[in-house]
């Protein structure tokens, strides 16, 4: 049922080529989680979050509420802790005296739920591309845009990291798992062998401290007792193979050299924070995550707005009351305030600074001006912002 659900697109974006994004159905709430979805989704929720590299819960400021149905699907990620994110989100739908009480019930509702006084990373912000409602916040929520980016942008070096990690650990498993068997089989008698098998389960914990001690192997990497006296009672030890020695050997020199050899090829945090390193990421991934510096802001449509003339002369004003240069050019200092009156976020903002400036200079003449105004002015109607922009509103001629 789960799977006739499933739905995947494929979309032509530079970001996708590191990441995958998996977006979940709303949690319902109220009488609506009375609704059988159809298959098991805290089920389907907990294989998924086993094996992503982050998981986003997302909260909205002025409906906080965390249902029964949300409530299971947190506690279906336990043991994930480290991947989840908390984003309280549309924060601008709220006064400054109102955000810190809802962030305030937000940690406690958490901590509640999880059992923890402690909870993950919450993000703060209006994560859409829709004017602020209430800007006094904007420079935090511009902030703590920087930073989820920045998280997300890891996700990839820090999914190799992981992996490695996944395996030292099987490796470490796998070989305590065969030091317990090849004990047990060494201890097994000729006759009497379920008489003896009894005995061995009942002594396992001995077993396992004495192992500890012989060969050196962390208590950490061996299994859980009950669970593998459990196993035991309907295993067939007659199966098994003795030790290999040399397979033993091997995988410690695995552990010891090539696995630190592979780490030592992932690029470190230190280098991600290096100008040089990161240009060369952005010109090789470009997409939302690695905007241009170039932007005053740090970082399609097919309407007939986009098939019309653009009117330069409209916005002349306005663009020399902001006191161009010699060039005929302003820069970033002085387009910034005038674009940021118009209220959107600031990476909508970044991404209109980039449409228009055509020459990449990190400056705007009248034509790049009246360009970004024209592309806020589409904004703030409702439209989508074309990929590029058009032909008719870039040549002179056409006017």
């Amino acid at each position: 049922n789960f799977l006739q659900r499933f739905e995947a697109a494929v979309i032509r974006n530079p970001v996708l080529q590191g990441l995958n994004l998996l977006d979940t159905p709303g949690v319902l709430a109220g009488a609506k989680q009375t609704v059988n979805r159809g298959y098991d989704f805290t089920g389907v929720v907990k294989w998924f979050a086993d094996r992503v590299d982050m998981i986003v819960m997302l909260f909205d400021a002025h409906k906080l509420d965390i249902s029964d149905e949300f409530s299971q699907t947190i506690l279906a990620c336990k043991g994930n802790d480290t991947k989840i994110r908390i984003v309280l989100n549309k924060a601008d739908k709220v006064t400054n005296q109102q955000l810190m009480r809802v962030y305030g019930a937000l940690m406690w509702s958490l901590g509640k739920v999880l059992g923890t006084p402690e909870v993950a990373r919450v993000y703060i912000g209006s994560f859409w591309d829709q004017p602020y409602t209430n800007d006094d916040n904007r420079k935090l929520f511009e902030m703590e845009e920087e930073d989820l980016f920045k998280d997300i942008q890891s996700v990839p070096r820090g999914s190799i990291v992981r992996k490695l990690n996944d395996l030292v650990k099987r490796c470490r498993i796998a070989k305590t798992h065969a030091y317990i068997m090849s004990h047990i089989k060494n201890e097994m008698p000729v006759f009497g062998k379920e008489a003896k098998m009894k005995q061995i389960i009942a002594n396992l914990p001995k077993i396992f401290q004495q192992l500890e001690q012989t060969t050196g192997i962390p208590a950490g990497d061996f299994p859980n007792v009950e669970e593998f006296q459990e196993k035991l009672k309907t295993f067939d030890i007659t199966k098994l193979a003795k030790l290999n020695q040399g397979m033993i050997d091997a995988l410690d020199k695995m552990i010891a050299t090539e696995l630190p050899r592979l780490m030592a090829q992932v690029p470190q945090d230190q280098e991600l924070a290096n100008d040089d390193y990161m240009m060369s990421v952005r010109k090789r991934e470009g997409g939302a995550l690695f905007e241009s510096d170039m932007t005053p802001f740090g970082d399609g449509a097919t309407m007939d707005i986009l098939n019309s003339p653009l009117s330069v002369k409209e916005f002349q004003y306005e663009f020399e009351k902001l006191g161009p240069s010699s060039d005929g050019k302003i820069n970033g200092t002085q387009a910034k305030q005038p674009m940021q009156e118009s209220k959107l976020p600031n990476a909508t903002l970044r991404r209109i600074w980039t449409l228009s400036d055509l020459d990449k200079d990190g400056k705007l003449d009248l034509r790049e001006f009246a360009i970004c105004k024209q592309l806020i002015k589409m904004k703030l109607d409702g439209h989508d912002l074309p990929i590029e922009v058009p032909d008719i509103w870039v040549s002179p001629m056409v006017e």
